[in-house]
């Protein structure tokens, strides 16, 4: 008895200190800290994949980031923090949904080798022997600073009921005819199969994302119509579609002894490697051109050494021809290199003597893809089509899920995931 009290007394004690710790950070992709780069959190088998795993599976996420800052005095811990389908706090003590210790260490790290930019490179797989998930849901890994109780990074990732509700669909060009040409519409049933849902216009919802984006992602979508165990998602106005945008632009940075795909010239100075991205034009109008990208996605790789942790980091410059005036609002290099996010130091400048847009970011040797986006001036909404124009036929990755919260769950269950495509030339 008295074991088990004290067991009470420690888990309400880190349960007060835990949420404590939520008023630090947001429940969104972020990192606190100067110096974190090249973050990762990915399937421990699929380094491009969407952070998803099977409750029970045994399957495994893998976090990876870097600390530009040569800091190896950093002493790292993490947790998970469980959500609702719309990512705010659940209402699950640590204990309802973590069987083992509430947070654990970050001990595997390893240093950059005969790099001119010295680093630390981080890697967490989890959930593990000592921290491992019991519900599904939406999920926040927090890492954090122990030394200065401060957090590092959060990311965003998801557990899957193992016996899965079945989801059919397509992706389609917009129904409503003022967006034919321009928007893709993502139309879906979902079959619950086992699952009883007495109330499914409350207790069932639906997240759609493009190629894994969150800025501009539908949450809490209702079903439109049905019948007990088949729910229909297919609407007619905008409430599911998106607009298609235009292929990403792709470079590589892979090797230090030769310029890669779309690098114009790569030298060395003084203070480190220098790259400038070929020249790229705007093209708000125009007919769709297909390529092969990685939806935005990177990775990181040199192609000149085999050994870990030799990939260089490179001043990279990017410029771009714009024939017509900016002056509402401001352009912006996208895509996962910048962590899907607007970051001051994507942001282009005007070069008066170029003619150019022009930004530098700093960038782990690797493969990317990008885009131009536009942020109107007292505006937070991302425009990936001011710049980069939109065609229905655009090949984008989707990523349907879908939630149960009934009076027997008293969360919100994970209950259904599918993974689409634009069908155009497929």
């Amino acid at each position: 008895m008295k074991k088990l009290f004290l067991s009470i007394v420690i888990v309400l004690l880190f349960s007060t200190v835990f949420s404590q710790q939520y008023k630090n950070i947001s429940f969104e992709n972020k990192v606190y800290v100067d110096g974190i780069s090249s973050v990762k959190l990915t399937p421990a088998n699929a380094p491009l994949g969407f952070p998803i795993i099977d409750l029970g599976s045994g399957e495994q996420l893998r976090l990876v980031f870097d600390d530009i800052n040569g800091n190896d005095t950093r002493y790292l811990k993490y947790t998970v923090i469980h959500c609702t389908y719309d990512w705010k706090p659940s209402d699950l003590n640590p204990f309802d949904y973590i069987d083992g210790f509430f947070e654990d260490e970050i001990s595997n790290h390893s240093y950059s080798f005969n790099t001119l930019q010295n680093y630390v490179n981080f890697e967490l797989l989890f959930p593990n022997d000592m921290l491992n998930i019991t519900k599904s849901g939406n999920y926040i890994l927090f890492v954090y600073d122990e030394t200065t109780d401060k957090p590092v990074l959060t990311r965003r990732f998801m557990v899957k009921e193992a016996e899965s509700a079945i989801i059919s669909g397509v992706v389609h060009s917009a129904s409503d005819v003022r967006y034919r040409n321009t928007a893709q519409e993502v139309d879906f049933v979902v079959n619950t199969g086992d699952y009883v849902i007495h109330n499914p216009a409350r207790s069932l919802t639906a997240t759609i994302l493009q190629n894994g984006r969150w800025d501009n992602a539908i949450i809490g979508l209702r079903y439109r119509f049905g019948k007990p165990g088949e729910y229909n998602f297919d609407y007619d106005e905008n409430e599911n579609s998106f607009f298609g945008s235009s292929e990403f632009r792709t470079f590589s940075l892979k090797s230090t002894r030769y310029n890669g795909d779309r690098v114009a010239s790569l030298t060395y100075k003084s203070d480190g490697y220098h790259a400038l991205v070929l020249e790229d034009i705007a093209r708000p109008y125009g007919a769709y051109q297909g390529s092969t990208t990685l939806k935005g996605k990177c990775y990181w790789e040199t192609g000149d050494y085999d050994d870990k942790n030799r990939e260089e980091y490179i001043d990279t410059r990017f410029s771009l021809k714009c024939d017509f005036p900016i002056t509402d609002g401001d352009i912006y290099v996208f895509g996962e290199l910048t962590d899907w996010q607007i970051k001051d130091e994507a942001k282009l400048r005007y070069n008066e003597y170029t003619h150019y847009w022009e930004s530098n970011l700093y960038l782990k040797q690797g493969y990317y893809n990008y885009q131009y986006v536009f942020v109107h001036n007292g505006s937070t909404e991302i425009d990936a089509t001011y710049i980069e124009g939109s065609h229905w036929e655009t090949d984008n990755d989707y990523s349907v899920f879908v939630y149960l919260n009934d009076e027997t769950s008293l969360y919100d269950r994970l209950i259904g995931v599918e993974f689409f495509h634009t069908i155009y030339g497929r």
